[in-house]
């Protein structure tokens, strides 16, 4: 399907108008000089571990274990993953490590 050029400046426009609104939104319903509301900041306690264990279960629910190579790529990535939280407490260089010990995994070595 081909657009027009005004359905393409038109669908440009409206993106453009939704990306600024989720930037400055934030700072028109929170202002700087009041007081966080106490659920908000709960929220912001709680969503992150929340959201990493979403992702977690999304990345593994495809895994067989009872078919080669029985999970341990993955196994084996979130040790790494681990072992590197644990000893560094950098998430950029354990989700990098982990991810890297994976592909090497299963497109070489288990693939």
């Amino acid at each position: 399907m081909l657009l027009s050029p005004i359905e393409t400046i038109v669908i440009l426009a409206l993106m453009m108008l939704a990306t600024q609104t989720t930037r400055f939104l934030p700072f028109l319903l929170f202002p700087a000089d009041r007081e966080t509301h106490p659920y908000v900041a709960y929220l912001g306690k709680v969503l992150p571990y929340a959201v990493i264990g979403f992702l977690v279960v999304y990345c593994l629910k495809g895994v067989d274990v009872m078919a080669a190579p029985y999970g341990l790529p993955e196994a084996l990535a979130i040790g790494v993953i681990v072992v590197l939280q644990l000893w560094k407490g950098n998430s950029l260089v354990s989700i990098g490590a982990g991810t890297a010990i994976y592909m090497v995994l299963v497109q070489g070595v288990l693939g």
